[in-house]
C-alpha cells in the first residue's frame, strides 16, 4: 500500500529520544517494533527490532537503538 502520510499508529517518534522513531508491525496476532531514524530527510535507516510482549518497551531495546544510531551517524563523518 502506498500513502502520502504514514499514520502515527504505524510510525511514531519516541518521546525523550531525539530523532528516534518506532515502526509498529502486526503480523499473525503478533506485534513487532523496529526502531529507526531519518537521514537527510527522506532516507529511513532501520535499527533493531523485537517482538513486543508487554505494554512497556524494554529500555534495553531503546538504548540499543540509540547506540546503533550514534554509530551510524559517526561512521558517516
Amino acid at each position: 500500500m502506498q500513502v502520502d502520510k504514514v499514520p502515527e499508529k504505524l510510525l511514531s517518534p519516541m518521546t525523550g529520544y531525539e530523532g528516534l522513531y518506532e515502526i509498529r508491525i502486526e503480523y499473525q496476532l503478533n506485534i513487532y517494533r523496529v526502531f529507526c531514524c531519518f537521514d537527510e530527510g527522506k532516507l529511513i535507516v532501520l535499527f533493531n527490532g523485537f517482538q513486543k510482549k508487554t505494554q512497556k518497551i524494554p529500555i534495553s531495546e531503546i538504548e540499543k537503538a540509540m547506540r546503533i544510531k550514534a554509530t551510524y551517524f559517526e561512521s558517516k563523518k
